[in-house]
């Protein structure tokens, strides 16, 4: 393992203890329980088969839209779409699972619907900035609240089931994903997760496109000197992460957690998945870890506020410093700089660095 890796990982570590530090430290000053809050923030999660399933069942979507997000960031293409992408697959997948009700062939055909609209939304603003050079971060905002009112609209006058409140029909029992845990809704939408994280790695370090991908993030005016194909290496990011991100929203509306789409706000994965990409370093297969770790904290989080007088608002503090810790080139920078001297010293002279 080189520096840099090394590097990079102790400052993951160490900002993840920093925020845990200071959360831990407000939490004693302004709770009157402190250490029964933090106990339920730490170990609530273990206490119950229920509270671990929640855990795992959080974890899914993240995943999806975290390695979508990987895949987009690594093209150096701040495309903020995954949002609009998981709100408008889960949409898709819920009109295939009303309407078509064949066994098995339902639920594939809902998560391939899923996905392909996905990609088509997340390419919007790649072909903007293409054609017009307008912001692809700004667009892809902007585009994310034509999916959520879209799917209002659909909600309100096409799928909208008359006898429910702000719901629609009822999805085919045929198309929800089995469960895999009894006593949990945790369900076949796990492996797939796992499956695209996978993939993820594979295509952005196994291929030659997605070392085109890369190159590009890294440096586009060396990337094009160098012969690689930029519009076709924009467009090709968005269309998968756009996939992956709808196919997220197909998983999680098939799931055993709905039996109607309801969204009418946007359901937050997107904005997520930039917390899970920045954990991750956009390496697709530390998102599952990343995803983890946040589900983790935040169901601990919600343990923690049903039970004492602690509110969920800790974890938007503890959040907020791992980033600024994360992304923070200071942050560690004189041990990174020994570090690297350090190896570049044992490779002169031709030693193993530890």
């Amino acid at each position: 393992m080189n520096s840099v890796k090394k590097f990079d990982i102790l400052r993951m570590f160490l900002s993840v203890l920093v925020a845990l530090a200071l959360s831990f430290l407000l939490i004693f000053v302004l709770s009157e329980e402190p250490v029964e809050a933090i106990k339920n923030l730490v170990i609530g999660p273990f206490s119950s088969r229920r509270n671990m399933g929640s855990v795992i069942e959080s974890m899914i979507p993240l995943i999806f839209t975290g390695t979508g997000i990987c895949i987009m960031f690594s093209a150096n293409q701040i495309n903020l779409s995954a949002e609009g992408a998981f709100q408008i697959g889960g949409l898709a997948a819920s009109c295939v699972a009303i309407y078509f009700t064949a066994d098995i062939l339902s639920p594939l055909a809902a998560l391939l619907l899923a996905g392909l609209i996905g990609a088509l939304f997340s390419v919007v603003p790649a072909i903007l900035k293409i054609t017009t050079s307008a912001s692809e971060m700004v667009s892809s905002l902007m585009i994310n609240y034509v999916a959520l009112y879209f799917g209002t609209y659909m909600l309100n006058n096409i799928i909208a089931d008359p006898r429910a409140s702000s719901a629609s029909y009822e999805l085919c029992p045929a198309s929800e994903l089995p469960v895999l845990v009894s006593g949990t809704r945790i369900h076949l939408g796990l492996i797939v997760a796992l499956l695209v994280a996978v993939f993820g790695y594979f295509f952005l370090y196994k291929t030659k496109t997605g070392y085109e991908l890369r190159l590009t993030g890294v440096n586009e005016a060396f990337a094009r000197y160098s012969g690689v194909n930029i519009v076709k290496v924009i467009v090709s990011s968005q269309l998968i992460g756009g996939f992956i991100a709808g196919l997220g929203g197909g998983v999680e509306m098939l799931s055993p957690i709905y039996t109607r789409f309801n969204w009418t706000t946007l359901t937050g994965y997107g904005w997520d998945a930039i917390i899970i990409s920045t954990l991750a370093k956009n390496n697709p297969l530390y998102v599952p870890f990343a995803a983890l770790f946040l589900a983790y904290l935040r169901t601990g989080a919600s343990i923690m506020a049903r039970r004492t007088d602690v509110t969920l608002d800790i974890v938007q503090i503890t959040q907020g410093i791992i980033i600024i810790l994360v992304v923070a080139e200071q942050f560690l920078s004189r041990y990174r700089h020994k570090l690297i001297a350090r190896e570049a010293k044992a490779a002169l002279s031709g030693e193993e660095v530890a």
